[in-house]
């Protein structure tokens, strides 16, 4: 982080504020469908180590909302730090296309089952 006074306080807090709630979001919805649903292509290990690195980012993301609170919006987030959160949100994404794209291929196959009685 950087606590460098910025003359654009605001356009920095329009943007920051809302990125870091989204990744906030993410995670909590990754983390609920880590910890609750069946997903059999994703391995033990994988799930694992998935969930705890999203974990340890919402900690990350709760100290830089709290940080960028505390001073009113006057620090930054350098983008070394974010994209990491940003990687790991794209990979959750993954996941849960692949979860879709299952259970897409399992009610095509109902379907098909179905319509052959």
């Amino acid at each position: 982080m950087f606590d460098s006074p910025s003359p654009n306080a605001d356009l920095l807090r329009s943007i920051l504020e809302p990125l870091l709630e989204d990744f906030q979001y993410w995670f909590q919805r990754s983390r609920l469908l880590l910890e609750t649903e069946a997903l059999p292509f994703l391995g033990t290990e994988q799930r694992d180590s998935l969930l705890k690195r999203i974990v340890v980012a919402q900690q990350e993301v709760s100290t830089a909302q709290m940080l960028f609170r505390a001073t009113g919006g006057q620090v930054g987030i350098e983008l070394s730090v974010m994209k990491p959160w940003h990687d790991l949100v794209a990979e959750c994404w993954q996941v849960a296309v692949r979860r879709r794209m299952q259970e897409a291929g399992a009610q095509q196959s109902d379907e098909k089952d179905c319509n052959g009685l």
